[in-house]
């Protein structure tokens, strides 16, 4: 029966799942972490020499989408990840059943609103078509932007608090809040990494900070996020349930917060990434 068990764990361990006390992605001296390309990943690379000095090996996955970063997590093969705000964690562990946790916050980029056809918001025709991530949590948080530059208006002059549940979270699944849209523009949903690529199609479109990097749009931000609203949405290090204290989550936490980093967002990204207070 030992032996039977062995093989076991043996074999969880070969491809990479939960079993026996851990994965394969997550020891004490080595931790797998899943991060979108930019800023998160390139963060992630500053990091790497700080925990190498501590005997801690980090090795960075890129992902380009939003699931698959979670999915992977769930199932142990990766030991974290890094690409989404805590928002949209609970949104996601909420719909799929997933049994993710917030382990530190670590930044925030304030949504931006970024020119296609039409190039200011002054200029924007009636019918424009404004594209917005497709997500529950971004969605929400892009109309919330559009309501306060004055392009629609929520009902009973809704804030951030309309999304909170009997917990106090955000949650923007049963969102139907605008009341008047008087230059009647037309939503496009579409994954968040799909709208740069396709500005050319649209009027305007808003987008998380980390994608508008990526696609080298930065300097072309119409305007953004207030940083209270921003703040919110702090990007955060995820790691399964029960793995918030594992010796190399902690490490990492500590060199993600440390000042060094915090040095190196400020110098990099000039307010568009901005460390989580």
């Amino acid at each position: 029966m030992k032996k039977i068990i062995a093989a076991v764990c043996a074999a969880a361990l070969t491809v990479g799942l939960t079993a026996c006390g851990g994965s394969a992605n997550l020891t004490d001296t080595y931790i797998k972490v899943g991060a979108s390309p930019s800023p998160h990943a390139d963060i992630l690379r500053q990091v790497q020499p700080i925990l190498e000095e501590q005997g801690i090996t980090l090795e960075i996955q890129e992902f380009d989408d939003y699931v698959l970063p979670n999915t992977a997590l769930e199932s142990g093969d990766l030991g974290a990840n890094y690409f989404q705000h805590e928002p949209y964690l609970n949104d996601f562990n909420a719909q799929n059943g997933t049994h993710l946790a917030t382990a530190a916050y670590v930044h925030y980029e304030p949504l931006g609103v970024y020119p296609g056809k039409t190039t200011s918001l002054d200029a924007l025709p009636d019918g424009a078509q404004v594209g917005i991530p497709n997500d529950n949590t971004n969605g929400g948080r892009a109309l919330l932007l559009l309501a306060d530059l004055g392009l629609i208006t929520l009902k009973d002059g809704l804030d951030l608090n309309y999304f909170r549940n009997a917990e106090g979270a955000l949650d923007f699944s049963e969102y139907d809040g605008i009341a008047e849209n008087p230059k009647n523009l037309k939503f496009v949903p579409m994954e968040a990494a799909n709208l740069p690529p396709s500005l050319p199609d649209l009027d305007i479109a808003v987008i998380n900070g980390n994608y508008a990097l990526g696609a080298g749009l930065a300097d072309t931000v119409l305007v953004t996020e207030t940083d209270e609203t921003a703040q919110v949405f702090a990007n955060v290090l995820a790691v399964k349930e029960g793995n918030e204290d594992a010796p190399a989550v902690k490490a990492l936490v500590e060199a993600l917060q440390s000042d060094e980093i915090a040095q190196y967002i400020q110098d990099t990204y000039k307010g568009t990434v901005v460390p989580a207070a």
